[in-house]
């Protein structure tokens, strides 16, 4: 079992601070996006996903879903969205259009589900069709739900993404209290799973057919993953909140333990080890990269597109909550997962980045998490 020396760790914590200093330098002259409000009066918007002539599907956290047309006027709340457990973390939560939505008007979402009966609750996943007039939702049908329930307000997870051969990807809490439930297959806490498009298991999933375990399950050992992506080369990404310390971005694979909580690097709140407080073990995957302190990440994608550069092709962009910017990620080029330099956008707002997507027109747009949220589009200086 590797142990990290007291040595080895001073070094990382003077490598962290180096890479924040130059980290400063760069935001400082990084501002290469100009951001410009298309909505506002949202309340704790969660995710946006694009419709056809423009317009947008926002979820909002405490329980309504709404499009909001191309010209910025927000609708009012879509009729049969499910109800939802609005407190802590819990709510209505990500949403994503299909790839085919063109012709089948077919949308994800997930949200935090109560139990039939009893305190407990859990991620749930639906699908359902948007109306030809955009007021409801119609044949609402939930197609995967996190087991067991639990009573938690927190790690609820739920970020969805659709991959190349048209599964589905769900990034899923360790409800916080249930932390050790990560690396054990009789449950789907702090796991990813993948489901087809009407829930069922693919044979193909690592699990499947696999006595004792749950067959959803994709990958495992992860804490608390609000963003999620396909790259440009079609594998699939995550970022999830550390605890104190130790925000991770991963490549899941299937079948693969990506550690939670046996390695991290992160620590208690307050401070302390984390079990026994090591950050590498034999069958146990690293991070393509981390962040020590916590910048809280929400929401994640790719840039496909060359509206702002080639410069910024193929870059990773991450909300950050807790410092309230747009983490800019370069990568090594040809693309691979060697991340080369971070900077700051939209540091001088201040603001919780709780969603970033790229748009069908080439742009960025993201959400702000506030009781008056925006969904801002980012133009090109």
């Amino acid at each position: 079992m590797p142990q990290v020396s007291a040595g080895a760790r001073i070094f990382a914590l003077i490598m962290v601070a180096t890479a924040a200093a130059s980290l400063a330098v760069v935001s400082a002259h990084a501002q290469s996006v100009r951001p410009e409000v298309v909505a506002s009066g949202l309340q704790n918007p969660w995710a946006v996903a694009f419709l056809p002539e423009g317009r947008f599907l926002v979820t909002e956290r405490p329980g309504r879903m709404r499009v909001v047309e191309a010209g910025g006027q927000v609708g009012p709340p879509l009729a049969n969205v499910p109800a939802v457990v609005a407190r802590g973390q819990g709510g209505l939560l990500d949403v994503v259009t299909d790839s085919d939505f063109a012709r089948n008007r077919t949308v994800y979402f997930c949200y935090s589900e109560a139990a039939a009966s009893g305190p407990g609750n859990s991620t749930a996943m639906a699908r359902a069709q948007l109306s030809a007039d955009r007021t409801r939702l119609e044949d609402v049908k939930v197609i995967f739900v996190q087991k067991p329930k639990f009573d938690s307000h927190a790690h609820f997870g739920c970020r969805i993404a659709e991959t190349k051969d048209g599964k589905l990807m769900l990034s899923l809490g360790d409800r916080y209290h249930r932390m050790a439930d990560a690396q054990t297959l009789d449950n789907h806490h702090g796991k990813t799973v993948r489901v087809n498009k009407d829930g069922t298991v693919p044979a193909d999933n690592p699990f499947a057919g696999k006595a004792g375990a749950l067959p959803e399950i994709w990958s495992i050992g992860h804490r608390n993953s609000q963003g999620a992506t396909v790259a440009p080369d079609g594998t699939y990404w995550t970022i999830e909140h550390g605890p104190q310390g130790g925000d991770e971005i991963n490549r899941p694979q299937p079948g693969k333990n990506y550690g939670w909580p046996v390695i991290t690097y992160g620590e208690q709140y307050g401070g302390g080890p984390i079990g026994d407080g090591i950050q590498a073990k034999n069958g146990l995957e690293q991070p393509v990269h981390y962040w020590v302190p916590s910048i809280a990440p929400s929401g994640m994608a790719f840039l496909t597109s060359d509206r702002y550069g080639e410069a910024m092709k193929g870059n990773l962009f991450v909300g950050s909550l807790k410092f309230g910017y747009l983490d800019r990620i370069e990568l090594e080029r040809p693309f691979g997962g060697k991340v080369v330099r971070e900077s700051k956008l939209l540091a001088e707002r201040g603001e919780r980045i709780r969603d970033v997507r790229q748009g069908p027109d080439g742009l960025l747009y993201v959400l702000t998490d506030a009781a008056n949220g925006q969904l801002l589009r980012l133009q090109p200086r």
